[in-house]
């Protein structure tokens, strides 16, 4: 490690004037990817800025028809939560399948997205979710927040607040897990609300997360697992090949994934 400077600010005012005093900084929440990244000196920040001593970031609530999730609310809490497990179980059972114990309970819903890996299972439960992002200056969808590998539209000093879930539809999310890295090697996210059914798809896409179209077409006419026999991930999606999966392995557990999904949604 080297030397940095290490700040606990305790309210969302007092970050964004840290932020702005201190260039490259870097935000702190679980750390579960920073950390390592600093132990290999991938990176050098001059200061880290610790968001977890924060209370407006934290907390789940209900709002109307949603949930409130706090940014540093960390996957055990999403996972224990009541309120999470009654009104969107899949979202509950999602963050109980993250990792390993210390990952779930260091781990948090705001770092998570922010650092938008490609086989992580959160940015693909708030595409198919159709969430909302909220930040210290803006709101936005989630389609328009995840840009893309590693990519959101985080401009510089923007901090995540908290992630607004729409409830009262239908949820669910299967992945196949790397044994070694219990990342997923492929996750389907599958969501349905009135006539809007949405379908995510993490760990196959050499970009990250994506829609995927024609799942999303054949399950709107009929929302059943049957449904998907026959639709294929369309190649322009450029699926990953890897020591763990070829591509072509990949898009047969798209489907696959999809299937449990609708089927898991259609149970609760």
């Amino acid at each position: 490690m080297y030397a940095f400077d290490f700040h606990r600010p305790t309210s969302l005012r007092q970050a964004a004037n840290l932020i702005a005093k201190n260039g490259d900084a870097k935000l702190l929440a679980g750390g579960h990817t920073l950390i390592p990244t600093l132990k290999q000196r991938l990176a050098s920040p001059s200061a880290l800025i610790d968001l977890t001593g924060i209370p407006e970031l934290s907390g789940i609530t209900e709002k109307g028809r949603t949930l409130v999730i706090g940014a540093t609310a960390s996957h055990a809490e999403v996972a224990g939560s009541a309120l999470v497990q009654t009104r969107l179980p899949g979202l509950a059972a999602l963050a109980g399948g993250i990792g390993d114990p210390h990952v779930r309970h260091r781990g948090t819903i705001g770092g998570s997205i922010a650092n938008n890996d490609p086989a992580a299972d959160y940015p693909a439960a708030l595409l198919a979710l159709g969430a909302t992002i909220v930040t210290n200056k803006r709101r936005m969808a989630a389609d328009a927040f995840l840009s893309g590998m590693f990519s959101t539209a985080l401009e510089e000093g923007e901090i995540i607040t908290k992630v607004i879930v729409p409830t009262g539809g239908k949820f669910a999310y299967a992945k196949f897990r790397n044994p070694a890295s219990l990342y997923a090697m492929v996750g389907v996210a599958v969501g349905k609300k009135g006539g809007v059914v949405r379908v995510a798809v993490t760990g196959a896409g050499s970009d990250g997360v994506f829609r995927w179209e024609a799942a999303e077409a054949a399950l709107k006419t009929r929302f059943n697992s049957r449904a998907l026999d026959g639709v294929k991930t369309p190649a322009a999606k450029d699926l990953n090949s890897d020591i763990h999966a070829s591509a072509e392995y990949r898009s047969h557990l798209i489907g696959v994934m999809a299937k449990r999904a609708v089927d898991a949604a259609n149970a609760k």
